[in-house]
Formats: structure tokens, C-alpha cells, sequence
């Protein structure tokens, strides 16, 4: 899909290919410096290479009932979205989402163009139908962005994340079912 930013480069939401792994791999090493938002920290990502970011893209690539795609702006990787299927059968129509998309592209429509297509593909996906995450209850912008797209929060894990600096936030449980079971 191709979009128009609003400051004029142009946006190609895409699965990326082995080829793109240094650039996902700098997008990611990029995002732990500046959130605090990620599962990950800085430290442990920089204990991913290129070999592993190429085998996390060929795991992606490998397997249909999971979802990886990136905005590309121009040739650089803006933000990634992943989506993947629960492996246990009982929970075989719930997906995981996760989004992130680097700070110099907030607001401008890239995490609502992720997302967008994820809904899609969950659309037209056999047996998924329900998409589901935890995000942190400080990430505000990314909560009101689920609103927006009418994902519902279900509860709370209290101090569910520990940041780095020992500051605790906790972890908002949110879904919505994409199309009936």
C-alpha cells in the first residue's frame, strides 16, 4: 500500500524481504534508544546481528498464520508491525499484536496505516479473528490510537513493566474481535 505523508515522502506499507534486514535490524536498535514503550531494552537488542534479524524475517516469511510488515518511507524503515497467530489450537483465532514506529515519524499517520492493514489481512485470514496486546499504560498516544481503531481494554496487570530506571508502569489488556467467530 502507498501512502502520502504529511510532509511529503511517500509510505509503502510492505512485508519486508532478507534484503531488509539491516534496516529492520537499525529501525529496531533505533526504537530501543528512544521508548521506553518496547518490551526490549537498548542493551538487549544490540545482542541481535544481522544473521538473527535475517532469521526472524525468514521465520516470518516461513509461516502464514503470522504477519510482519514495515513502513518503508523512501527506502528507510519508518515503524514495523507484527502479528502472530497463538500456537496453542484453543487459541488458534487470537493473534499478538505489536507496533512501533520510530519518533520522528509520530503523528503522521504511520502506526494508523500499520494497523489498517493488519485488520485487513486478519479480514481475509481463514481462522484469525481476534486480535489482542498489552501496551503500557503510559504509552497514551498508542492506547488512544486502539480507541480509535475500537479495540476494547479488558483490564490491567498492576506494575506489569519495569523500566529500566525502576520507575513501574502497568500493563493495559486490550482486543477486538475483527470478524465473527
Amino acid at each position: 500500500m502507498r501512502h502520502f505523508l504529511p510532509n511529503g515522502k511517500q509510505l509503502v506499507i510492505r512485508t519486508p524481504g532478507i534484503r531488509d534486514a539491516q534496516h529492520c535490524l537499525d529501525c529496531f536498535l533505533q526504537l530501543t534508544q528512544e521508548t521506553d514503550f518496547l518490551l526490549y531494552t537498548y542493551a538487549e537488542a544490540k545482542g541481535f546481528d544481522l544473521a538473527a534479524e535475517e532469521a526472524f524475517i525468514a521465520s516470518y516469511m516461513n509461516h502464514p498464520n503470522h504477519l510482519f510488515l514495515v513502513a518503508d518511507v523512501e527506502g528507510e524503515i519508518a515503524g514495523s508491525l507484527t502479528l502472530n497467530q497463538n500456537r496453542f489450537s484453543k487459541q488458534q483465532h487470537m493473534a499478538l499484536l505489536g507496533v512501533a514506529v520510530l519518533h520522528k515519524y509520530w503523528n503522521m499517520g504511520i502506526g494508523r496505516r500499520l494497523l489498517t492493514a493488519a485488520i485487513r489481512w486478519v479480514e481475509e485470514h481463514p481462522v484469525i479473528s481476534v486480535i489482542h496486546f498489552e501496551v503500557l499504560s503510559t504509552n497514551e498516544r498508542a492506547i488512544q490510537l486502539y480507541r480509535n481503531f475500537n479495540f476494547t481494554e479488558h483490564g490491567r496487570i498492576p506494575q506489569g513493566i519495569r523500566q529500566p530506571d525502576g520507575s513501574w508502569a502497568d500493563l493495559v489488556v486490550m482486543s477486538k474481535r475483527i470478524k465473527p467467530l
